[in-house]
């Protein structure tokens, strides 16, 4: 289903300056969630949103929907086998990205429409920018429209964090998860920059399409803020899916290969390999035969064993870092060069505030170190009467926390005697979509131990789990935090089918403050994952 034009407002030429209630910068949960409450209070809203494929936020369109449709798509093409040759992986992704856009577009549709339609909510399709602390000018197609506001509301996301890596913006078959999700044609090996939780799910859902997948880490470990035990695990599931690992490796240059993919220059520590020329000063198309970096000998930790290594991103043109007296350093280098060539390169080098071009200055509203909007504990800026909701203040990236936002600014709008702030949040859930998805909420065992409180850990294979054999799906492990005299529950990691159904359960009895035991004895339907809970806190 297509976008119609925006048609609530007219041109600049018949109505060039607005005067409202409130503006609304960027349409993500939190903003439209505003708006709509706003619009039934009846004041008068506009909402600015920089482009018309954006109406309904981050989530809907770029982000944990149409990232979820594709990985139940590729589980599905996984369990049918129809990753197992050429034609059928192509056929699978080809369904499956056609089925993301029918939903992207449907719910991105249902979003404009659901304010656009109000007669208190005018939608402005532009980009905005400050011009004074209560008016913006909003840069439209038919040229720029003047808005003058009592209350504005910066909802304007975070945009992918792209690394200073020569080559990085002009090479073709270099993408960011947006630009990953909507290609016509699976590619057969794909890099991924980075091995935080969002490049794991893209190289999980990859793995199950049937995508030859190799993980980039500039460090030695894997996941650092995990406990190992859980790390490890997480790790073993992606290794078991084919995803190939490559640690303290730093990405020097990429460039086109002759081969119409990608290649990536790319230094490694702590790894041996006979010398060899530089992949900078090799031209493409030399012919040179490649290797594949499972042959290559680490001094810490590197890739797994595959079956097919041929499939995966090869490495070529080996260099290692010279000694102090110029001679090839081949014992213990300090480093090795490796040329890499892919088909596509995914660089999930986290997000980062949305705020170019918005001239922040203009209103007084200032930044932090980090470049996101400096917010109280209500989220109000540095200037009077204009907020910041969702990503572009620089807490927790999930929608779910956008919408807290909306509730912490509502709490001020609607006359409460008592707001709600952001300190009043209590433990944020976490879950990222892998093969076997992984939830978390409260402290880890490493966190616990740092803050130097008294507990013990809880322990459960899900292979223990009658629920979890019966869907054939008995990997993994839960794991939980609990204080020693108390009972309290500290904190639970669930690496299991259902895990991000269930850490909700453990989110609600912890912001009760009901003590693990309440969990331990609660009556769940049989057979559920959600009954695991009363063996893993016993």
């Amino acid at each position: 289903m297509s976008i119609s034009t925006p048609n609530a407002i007219s041109t600049p030429s018949t109505s060039p300056t607005i005067t409202t209630d409130a503006l609304i910068i960027g349409f993500g949960k939190g903003g439209k969630t505003l708006a709509a409450k706003l619009s039934a209070a009846g004041r008068k809203v506009v909402v600015a949103e920089a482009s018309a494929d954006m109406y309904g936020g981050t989530c809907i369109n770029i982000g944990c929907l149409p990232s979820k449709s594709l990985i139940l798509s590729a589980e599905q093409a996984r369990r049918d086998g129809a990753n197992s040759t050429p034609e059928t992986r192509e056929a699978a992704f080809e369904a499956a990205i056609k089925e993301k856009r029918r939903v992207t577009s449907m719910l991105r549709d249902k979003n404009y429409h659901k304010l656009a339609d109000q007669d208190n909510i005018t939608v402005i399709t532009g980009r905005a920018h400050f011009t004074g602390p209560h008016s913006m000018e909003i840069a439209t197609a038919e040229g720029p429209v003047a808005v003058t506001a009592s209350k504005i509301f910066i909802n304007t996301g975070a945009t992918p964090r792209i690394p200073d890596i020569p080559g990085i913006h002009t090479t073709p078959g270099v993408y960011t998860s947006t630009g990953l999700m909507d290609l016509d044609d699976m590619p057969q090996r794909l890099v991924i920059i980075g091995s935080g939780f969002i490049g794991l799910e893209f190289a999980s859902m990859f793995a199950d399409f049937g995508t030859a997948v190799t993980v980039l880490q500039h460090n030695a470990e894997f996941l650092p803020r995990e406990d190992a035990d859980v790390a490890a695990a997480i790790r073993a599931q992606l290794e078991a899916q084919g995803v190939k690992f490559l640690f303290n490796a730093d990405t020097k240059a990429i460039a086109p290969a002759a081969d119409g993919g990608v290649r990536l220059s790319v230094a490694v520590k702590g790894m041996t390999r006979g010398a060899s020329q530089a992949c900078d000063s090799t031209p493409a198309g030399t012919g040179n035969a490649h290797t594949d970096i499972t042959g290559a000998t680490d001094t810490t930790t590197t890739t797994s064993p595959t079956s097919n290594p041929t499939d995966h991103a090869t490495m070529s043109h080996v260099q290692t870092k010279p000694s102090d007296d110029g001679e090839p350093r081949f014992a213990e280098p300090a480093e090795a060069r490796f040329c890499l060539t892919t088909d596509a390169v995914l660089v999930a080098t986290g997000r980062t505030p949305n705020v170019e071009g918005l001239h922040l200055e203009a209103a007084g509203v200032e930044l932090t170190e980090r470049g996101a909007v400096k917010v109280d504990e209500l989220l109000r800026t540095t200037a009077a009467d204009i907020w910041a909701l969702g990503d572009v203040n620089g807490g927790p990236q999930h929608t779910y926390i956008s919408l807290d936002d909306y509730r912490v600014v509502w709490s001020q709008l609607n006359g409460s005697d008592r707001p709600y702030t952001v300190k009043d949040r209590k433990h944020v859930p976490s879950s990222t979509f892998l093969a076997t998805p992984y939830s978390r909420v409260g402290l880890n065992e490493r966190e616990a131990k740092a803050a130097g409180l008294d507990y013990v850990v809880k322990r459960l294979p899900v292979a223990a789990v009658p629920k979890a054999q019966v869907m054939r799906r008995p990997d993994g492990l839960m794991k939980a935090i609990v204080e020693r005299n108390t009972g309290r529950i500290l904190g639970a990691m669930l690496l299991s089918v259902e895990s991000h159904e269930v850490i909700n359960i453990v989110k609600l009895a912890m912001d009760l403050d009901a003590p693990a035991s309440t969990l331990r004895d609660m009556v769940f339907t049989h057979p559920t994952i959600a009954e695991a809970l009363n063996d893993l806190f016993a």
